[in-house]
């Protein structure tokens, strides 16, 4: 099972929010997810990004694999 941490599509049409999610790579963007772990909004000014560092760190010991956005927000907060 290749696990990646990526963001999750919420929000109105044109005003999206962001949940970061835990999610096996074969589920739909959208759908079936392992664990929440933070969220990202990005139609605030200054963005808001909100992320549980000990569970993403955790998710990336145990191998799984942060997306490219997923990756530069981690470092953003702290949590790579």
């Amino acid at each position: 099972m290749a696990v990646k941490i990526r963001l999750k599509r919420m929000g109105a049409k044109k005003a999206p929010f962001y949940r970061v999610v835990v999610a096996d790579s074969r589920f739909p963007r959208d759908g079936r997810f392992i664990e929440e772990i933070g969220y990202y909004d990005p139609m605030k000014e200054p963005a808001e990004v909100v992320i549980d560092n000990e569970k993403a760190k955790k998710w990336i010991a145990n191998g799984a694999q942060p997306t490219d956005t997923v990756r530069s927000l981690l470092k953003k907060n702290g949590a790579i």
